[in-house]
């Protein structure tokens, strides 16, 4: 009897989410209190189902939901993770060592590159992702794309597209199916592909063409160009890198 008393006083623990009742009605206050905050991004301000989302997604990474606000961007209408975030999140899980980068080729010529490699911790195996290069950043329209970081940040890119497909290839689970920021600027106006999923829920696609370059969606041109909408705001602000 005793036994069951202890077991009946104990506090069970309930996670954001939508599984149940209980873990939805706690997403819920928790959004309200988030949502009523002053330090967290704009775009979750007086936001409650921006937050909600925000809370679901932390819960599944394990990750704090004010780290996913900061770190979680709208480029091209699409969502992405910025890299530093990423790494950060790839680094902190424990299975694997922290990322290590390799680098290949003369510094300022084509062949330049990197690729990043870890070792799993269950099975002391060196797992080594695929070696990115200015050749193929070149080749792929990265590298000249206007307002392209690559000319001018070279190594930092290299190093950002190396992580991204070593964690995709390894770890997919922790970009829960999204790209890097950087990622979607790379290719978004360029991927026919991807500009018929960018328009699909705008009517009927006409010309898939490379557009010309749209800016990164920030709360200032979302608000000048959306049509209006009663109270929610659902375009987190693109990233400053």
């Amino acid at each position: 009897m005793s036994n069951e008393l202890a077991v009946n006083n104990q506090e069970v623990e309930i996670m954001p989410g939508f599984m149940s009742l209980k873990s939805f009605e706690f997403t819920q206050r928790a959004a309200t209190l988030l949502a009523n905050s002053s330090l967290v991004p704009k775009e979750y301000q007086n936001n409650i189902p921006n937050c909600v989302i925000a809370l679901n997604m932390a819960s599944r990474m394990g990750a704090d939901p004010l780290m996913v606000m900061q770190n979680l961007y709208i480029v091209y209408g699409r969502p992405g993770w910025s890299s530093q975030f990423l790494i950060s999140t790839f680094n902190t899980s424990g299975r694997f060592s922290a990322l290590r980068y390799e680098w290949i080729g003369q510094k300022g010529t084509d062949q330049y590159g990197c690729k990043a490699w870890a070792i799993e911790k269950a099975t002391g195996e060196k797992l080594e992702g695929s070696t990115v290069t200015i050749d193929i950043a070149k080749k792929e329209g990265w590298y000249t794309k206007n307002g392209s970081k690559w000319q001018t940040m070279s190594d930092q890119m290299l190093m950002y597209r190396a992580a991204s497909w070593f964690i995709r290839a390894y770890a997919p689970e922790m970009a829960m199916g999204m790209h890097t920021t950087e990622e979607i600027i790379d290719i978004g106006g360029n991927d026919p592909e991807f500009e018929i999923s960018r328009k699909a829920n705008r009517g009927p696609v006409v010309d898939v063409k490379p557009e010309s370059e749209p800016e990164i969606m920030t709360s200032q041109n979302i608000e000048s160009s959306r049509e209006p909408e009663p109270e929610i705001n659902t375009s987190p602000a693109g990233p400053d890198f």
